[in-house]
């Protein structure tokens, strides 16, 4: 059994893989790692995992997409665009919430 480290954000994750399957684990870590920046900043205060959760929910909005050719009804494309607004205004008031001492 192999082991990875990927690194997200500021934090080291190691995590055990198959031999073999380090390279995938690694580019896997690598799309995590991209969305981040936005995930942390959308996360605000509440920590890590709470980024983490959103970096994986965007992953799994690209999954979506991907899976469905990009398409979606105008009813689909309004829920998405007024869940992006509901996010964009939690971000907003997370980052002007004082910081926890």
């Amino acid at each position: 059994m192999a082991t990875v480290t990927l690194e997200i954000g500021d934090h080291r994750w190691p995590v055990a893989c198959r031999d073999g399957e380090e390279a995938r684990l690694e580019l896997l870590g690598s799309m995590i790692a991209e969305r981040w920046p936005d995930a942390a900043r959308v996360a605000g205060n509440s920590g890590t995992l709470q980024a983490l959760l959103l970096a994986a929910l965007m992953l799994a909005d690209d999954l979506a997409d991907a899976q469905s050719g990009g398409a979606r009804t105008p009813e689909e494309a309004d829920a998405l665009a007024a869940v992006a607004e509901k996010l964009e205004a939690l971000a907003t008031r997370l980052e002007k919430r004082p910081a926890n001492p």
